[in-house]
């Protein structure tokens, strides 16, 4: 469902980075979990409203974004979306990336960090 290859925005891949430098937690695995955080937050992605470009630099496969979390990362987007186009999927997910890392991004530790998760 989802491409092999991903990417997100430059923005949120920047708050990725700065996420890794405070904390100390990869940008992959914060991804999994702003998404997660993103989805029980109630968020949904609308593609009318979409003027968000996927132009980062840091492209990984599928296996590597999503790890052990990538069938239900899929089940999640398919359950949430299932009238989407397959092509809009990975915008769907980027969405979500970008909105659970804003309620993230601040942390200055990992204490703080898992506090709040």
């Amino acid at each position: 469902m989802l491409p092999n290859r991903m990417m997100l925005s430059r923005q949120t891949e920047e708050q990725l980075k700065k996420l890794k430098g405070y904390t100390g937690i990869t940008p992959n695995v914060a991804a999994r979990l702003a998404f997660f955080r993103s989805v029980e937050s109630g968020f949904l992605y609308s593609p009318d409203q979409d003027s968000k470009k996927l132009d980062g630099f840091l492209v990984l496969d599928k296996i590597t974004w999503l790890g052990e979390t990538f069938q239900t990362t899929e089940l999640v987007l398919k359950m949430l979306y299932p009238h989407i186009p397959q092509k809009d999927m990975i915008k769907a997910w980027a969405a979500h990336v970008e909105d659970g890392i804003a309620s993230l991004r601040n942390h200055r530790n990992l204490i703080d960090f898992s506090k709040n998760i």
